[in-house]
């Protein structure tokens, strides 16, 4: 245990969410795996079967990432806990699409909070022990969608722009202690959501894509490995982009 790097991964039981544990988990890291407030143990034993994850290597942390006292207590008990926390991935995310004129406050809200201040509240209780422990690798998982806007998503689009934005200003303050703060910007990736659509819709995206295929959740989770290795230490501020050249910027 004392060899294993700690790392949180909000949103962990989603496709994404799944294949970055299983990565860090595979690099020698210790993965909180956080999930909504209203998953159950019942949730974690199956994602746990459908993973394969060693329980070891993993434990599971019920918790509402919009609400900012618990993810400050949550974290303070961690910090008590392993005396430590080497990585943060933020990658808890909803949607709630609509077209603009048409689009409730409710639904702004619900995805800003989910999205944006989450990585507040999830960041912040954090970034001071990083830099005391002159070490820290935040990775914010953003969007495609973040970088060139989406009809009907304006709510997301805003979400994931702030992310990047804070994640940029976020690197300047840690980069003398130690801590680097990345973005990983996925275009379509093949989750078991997305593979579930129909035929016809999933040959109208990949149509779309220069690649012609969707982002597997592996190759988005070595990239979220990648820029929380030793390997990375000199890069942050930086997104990364894997939209298989769906937009290039």
């Amino acid at each position: 245990m004392e060899n294993l790097k700690i790392a949180i991964v909000t949103g962990a039981f989603g496709g994404i969410g799944s294949a970055i544990a299983k990565e860090l988990v595979q690099e020698g890291c210790l993965v909180i795996a956080v999930a909504s407030a209203k998953r159950t143990a019942a949730d974690y034993d199956e994602w746990l079967n459908d993973t394969q994850l060693n329980p070891a290597l993993v434990r599971p942390l019920f918790l509402d990432v919009t609400d900012q006292q618990a993810c400050e207590a949550a974290i303070s008990n961690l910090l008590e806990e392993f005396g430590r926390i080497d990585i943060l991935v933020n990658n808890a995310g909803i949607t709630r699409d609509s077209t603009f004129k048409k689009m409730t406050a409710a639904q702004w809200r619900e995805v800003i909070d989910t999205n944006l201040n989450s990585l507040f509240n999830m960041t912040q209780p954090l970034f001071a022990a990083m830099c005391a422990q002159k070490f820290g690798r935040i990775i914010n998982i953003s969007s495609v969608n973040g970088q060139k806007g989406q009809f009907g998503q304006a709510n997301y689009s805003a979400a994931k722009a702030g992310m990047i934005g804070f994640s940029k200003a976020l690197a300047y303050e840690g980069a003398r202690a130690g801590v680097t703060v990345n973005v990983v910007a996925p275009g379509y990736t093949e989750t078991p959501m997305v593979a579930a659509m129909r035929t016809d819709v999933l040959d109208s995206i990949k149509a779309q894509v220069p690649m012609q295929r969707l982002a597997t959740p592996t190759e988005v989770a070595q990239a979220v490995a990648f820029l929380a290795s030793d390997k990375a230490a000199y890069i942050t501020g930086e997104t990364l982009a894997l939209n298989g050249g769906l937009y290039m910027n």
